[in-house]
């Protein structure tokens, strides 16, 4: 056999993408490769067949000389990583050349009678040289990430600085001109982590830093009134404990985000979340289902301990004094039949090891079944407890009455009322606090969970510092500066509770399956509900051609799936029917990708099968010519086929490939249908705005002159930006008393 025309490389194949964009960037060129590496080795060298494989190799070469010729501008611009950049664009460039060549068999019998490699007759070659180019081009595209990580980072210590700056500050013609720029610089920063935000893939990350940068949102007006205030009574003891507050907060974010993007800590040890109850009942039940496929190994002691892991959790809710006694009575009862269920699971699975069972017996299928349904029992009275607490205190603050109080009492001078209604506000801080405790051991997602514990540091955080402003205007009633910064803190306090009323909802949804997030289709059945036998299909492992061609189409099915996403995103009507229906679809496809690289929650191919049960689309609804007939048709083809029982390692690999197939011709029309439709509705508005009245003209311009997305913030990646730029107006106006 020919020698390959690539020679090796030394680049990690392993490299973490933690971002969107650099995934997005691969998927195509993971497709072509896939392509071009899998053709059967007795394939038929038609003529039709060796243009594809020319085509395809040329498309390749050519992108990757594009894409190299970026990489190496980018070089140029950056002297500290120019030579690895170089090196890993030589390399890219050279697989791609060596790709080109493998694949240059226009003409194949001259190529064998030359003794020229190509891909049918150094497959080891072509992988060598694919391996090659898709390590370069990672590490590539890495180090393009590389910079945008350097910029958040510089843009972060320009702020610090600032920061430094803004607390050394003696007078308010200097805080003004300081404040001005740190300002500018917040600005920047924002675009910048929001832009990051959007990218990262982790779920968690981004929850973490849409927590962090709502914490430099809030703290930036805050700095603004606490920092004027110390500075109009720099011998007020509250108001200079106030601001400190502040400055501390804002470096911990600061510090949180750089955290988040560059993947460490500056203690140098990662941080872990406290598990759940939640996730510790998720994980629970994975090992109790698991015993029934562990009928050789000692694995009970394990369940056995987890559990009275959970239980010890549960004294969060028991042990509160706001947990009433008929519901810490519910709790413990079903913790004590939980224990009793598992008890019996244990006996049974090791009745069925001493009569050396080959697979789990009805009767520990009975007991599997129960200890599943107690612990779900138990879930839900949790999840009913903290859900309700939640309720009744966001309804007891709605109105505010304490927020309003110290206010009054502040602007009396009235120091022993400030510090009455400072006790009241301490209390309530304290139950809010335990109430998001309880809130994130029920949460349901990991985000979510990391958004309860960011509200919980809110609560404890702000409680104190609003206590601080009231004696600062208390000491100085007549202050209108004082005033102004107890305002901006009480404010913080009310959108924070409204935040958790969000939060509240977000959880509700995930407990009942209504989450419309576009990556996870939570609509799947639960356990028992499609199977006449509680017996599960024992797994089957697929051979390596078989891997390939599922996950090949895993990825052409991620592919559609952003199609429909983005062209989903362009409709004005996001609450339209045609646009749930599709986002539906999207979904449910996503996860099947998600299933073909052993992740999301499609565990088995029972789960994608049920998943695959879609309801069919209504027909009176959808009625653009024959696209819907195709639509429809493949519906039900998709339906037939998941409802179809099959059993048999080959047939079961047919029906998730057709499984497939089929989901990735419904994208395909949906791809389709999605602009026809939104411009036939464009234009359906645009006809009945022309025969609509001058007046109704007139007063639906004025009713939407204000956006509610402007209002809530919403508009722009920047956070608070114009309640930036309205504080910064208002520091030319600094009282003179």
């Amino acid at each position: 056999m020919a020698s390959s025309p690539c020679g090796g490389g030394n680049f990690d194949c392993g490299l973490e993408i933690q971002t969107r964009s650099v995934e997005q960037t691969l998927i195509p060129l993971v497709s072509q490769i896939t392509t071009l590496i899998n053709h059967k080795d007795k394939l038929k060298k038609t003529e039709k067949t060796l243009r594809a494989i020319q085509r395809v190799g040329q498309a390749v070469s050519v992108a990757v000389g594009r894409f190299v010729a970026v990489g190496e501008a980018i070089a140029a611009e950056n002297e500290d990583l120019k030579d690895e950049m170089g090196l890993a664009c030589f390399e890219a460039r050279r697989a791609g050349t060596a790709i080109a060549q493998l694949t240059d068999v226009s003409s194949l019998e001259q190529c064998e009678g030359d003794g020229r490699s190509t891909v049918f007759s150094d497959r080891t070659g072509m992988v060598k040289a694919a391996r090659m180019l898709l390590s370069s081009v990672t590490k590539v595209l890495v180090l393009a990430d590389c910079i945008v990580i350097k910029q958040i980072i510089s843009s972060r210590n320009k702020v610090l600085v600032t920061l430094e700056q803004l607390e050394r500050v003696s007078t308010f013609q200097e805080f003004v001109q300081i404040f001005s720029q740190f300002g500018n610089e917040m600005v920047e920063f924002a675009h910048l982590t929001g832009d990051r935000q959007n990218d990262l893939k982790d779920e968690k990350k981004r929850a973490r830093m849409a927590a962090a940068r709502a914490v430099l949102e809030k703290c930036t007006m805050m700095l603004l009134t606490a920092s004027k205030t110390c500075l109009r009574h720099p011998d007020c003891e509250s108001a200079r404990i106030n601001k400190e507050a502040v400055f501390q907060r804002m470096r911990l974010a600061l510090e949180q985000v750089i955290e988040i993007v560059t993947d460490t800590r500056s203690d140098g040890e990662a941080k872990a979340l406290p598990v759940s109850i939640y996730a510790g009942i998720k994980d629970f039940k994975v090992k109790v289902e698991g015993l029934r496929d562990s009928l050789c190994c000692v694995s009970c002691e394990a369940v056995a301990a987890q559990l009275e892991a959970l239980m010890e959790k549960t004294e969060d809710f028991t042990d509160s004094a706001y947990t009433s006694h008929e519901q810490r009575e519910t709790i413990i009862q079903l913790c004590q039949i939980t224990r009793q269920e598992t008890k019996q699971l244990i006996n049974t699975w090791r009745h069925a090891q001493s009569l050396k069972a080959k697979e789990a017996t009805d009767e520990m299928e009975l007991s599997i079944l129960k200890t599943c349904q107690s612990i779900s029992d138990l879930r839900r009275e949790l999840h009913k407890v903290a859900v309700g607490r939640a309720t009744e205190l966001l309804k007891l603050h709605s109105d505010h009455l304490v927020l309003k109080a110290l206010k009054a009492s502040g602007g009396d001078g009235n120091l022993e009322a400030v510090a009455d209604y400072a006790g009241t506000l301490t209390e309530h801080k304290e139950q809010l606090v335990e109430t998001c405790r309880l809130l994130c051991h029920i949460s349901g997602t990991e985000p979510l969970e990391i958004t309860c514990i960011h509200a919980e540091e809110t609560f404890r955080v702000i409680g104190p510092q609003i206590i601080s402003a009231a004696q600062t205007l208390a000491l100085h009633p007549t202050s209108k500066i004082a005033k102004e910064n107890l305002d901006v803190f009480c404010e913080a306090w009310e959108s924070q509770l409204c935040d958790m009323a969000i939060l509240l909802k977000e959880i509700n949804d995930v407990f009942e399956g209504r989450r419309g997030d576009k990556k996870t289709f939570l609509s799947l059945p639960r356990p028992g509900k499609h199977s006449a036998n509680l017996k599960t299909v024992k797994a089957a492992k697929l051979d390596a051609e078989e891997q390939t061609t599922i996950a090949k189409l895993g990825l052409e099915l991620c592919l559609f799936t952003s199609d429909v996403d983005s062209e989903v995103e362009r409709w004005d009507e996001q609450d339209h029917e045609m646009v749930r229906l599709c986002q539906i679809i999207s979904s449910m496809a996503y996860s099947m990708y998600l299933f073909t690289r052993g992740e999301g929650l499609l565990k088995t191919t029972l789960d994608l099968f049920h998943q695959a049960e879609v309801p069919l689309l209504d027909e009176d609804r959808i009625l653009i010519l024959s696209e819907t007939e195709k639509l429809s048709d493949a519906c039900q083809q998709l339906q037939v086929c998941a409802k179809t029982p099959v059993q048999g390692k080959s047939a079961i690999f047919q029906k998730v490939d057709s499984s497939i197939q089929n989901t990735k011709g419904i994208l395909t029309v949906v791809v389709y249908l999605l602009p026809i439709c939104n411009k036939l509705i464009r234009k359906c508005k645009s006809e009945r705005s022309c025969v609509a009245s001058p007046q109704h003209w007139r007063e639906k311009q004025l009713n939407t002159t204000v956006s509610e997305e402007t209002l809530n913030g919403k508009g722009s990646n920047g956070f608070g930006v114009k309640s930036l730029e309205q504080h910064m107006a208002s520091l030319t106006f600094l009282e003179s008393k």
